[in-house]
């Protein structure tokens, strides 16, 4: 097996809306906001190849959207998500899975894209099964009004008219194991990859940054926020008992870290490149 980092882009997020109740003053100190309010964010993805397998995790937010969609989420930086895939070596139709953590749109976006003549919508991989789950599928085409706009019609519905879309618990997914969690949206699924004699977690929103890892620090976008606050103290002691790489979608600075336990509770230990502790 081998696991590669990929960003698919960079935007940016109001700094109160990431981080909820917690005061600016307290937060800014590792997420600073430009003017607007606004911090930086990273949509990484993972690419993981295990023998004839090639498999992605998350795809970031693509570009079918409008401009004045996109002027809400500053989008910079040159990484693109084809981009990156051809530079480590692969084309888009060499993947064999795409599996979605969740299906907001920065997760799930680059999953499908216009033709070319911009007439119907195609799938940027192919030749992929895309995954999810069918309790979050529900969540997503029945969605409640709070997330509605974090859930885009023309990101999740062609997967299943393409008929590419597969449900885990349906058909079975063997190649990592998941952990399921419903405080920021209803059965996120949470990536353990066994790795090098380690486990490496893709954190997805249940932890987007290390400004996250105190267990109050909890995003106002989470529908359920009481819930987030126990699954993040009960995975956050068995990242640090078992010292977890934890592999971050959404810090734009740290693309990884380890846990440990203080007096204060859990609390960050080292962060790293992916690629430092594994080479």
């Amino acid at each position: 097996m081998k696991i590669y980092p990929l960003n698919t882009g960079n935007f940016k997020l109001d700094g109160g809306a990431m981080f909820g109740v917690v005061p600016k003053t307290i937060w800014q100190k590792t997420n600073p906001a430009d003017s607007n309010n606004m911090c930086s964010w990273s949509m990484r993805c993972m690419l993981i190849e295990d023998g004839d397998k090639l498999i992605l995790i998350d795809n970031g937010i693509g570009d079918k959207q409008s401009e004045k969609f996109f002027s809400y989420y500053y989008m910079f930086g040159d990484d693109s998500l084809e981009g990156n895939i051809k530079k480590l070596g692969f084309h888009p139709d060499d993947i064999t899975d795409v599996f979605l953590t969740h299906l907001h749109f920065d997760h799930c976006g680059g999953g499908i894209k216009w033709n070319k003549d911009r007439t119907k919508f195609e799938a940027t991989f192919k030749n992929a099964n895309y995954w999810t789950n069918s309790s979050h599928w529900k969540w997503a085409t029945e969605p409640n009004s709070r997330e509605k706009a974090s859930f885009l019609r023309e990101n999740i519905i062609p997967m299943i008219e393409l008929d590419q879309l597969r449900f885990i618990d349906k058909e079975g997914f063997n190649y990592f194991d998941i952990l399921m969690v419903n405080g920021h949206t209803d059965a996120q699924m949470i990536p353990h990859i066994k790795y090098q004699d380690k486990t490496v977690v893709f954190m997805a929103d249940l932890l987007p940054s290390i400004g996250h890892i105190p267990v109050p620090y909890v995003m106002g976008y989470d529908t359920r926020p009481l819930l987030t606050l126990d699954e993040k103290a009960e995975f956050l002691k068995t990242a640090a008992d078992k010292e977890y790489i934890l592999f971050f979608e959404h810090d734009h600075v740290n693309e990884c870290c380890t846990v440990q336990h203080t007096e204060k509770g859990v609390r960050l230990k080292d962060t790293f490149k992916f690629n430092e502790l594994f080479s």
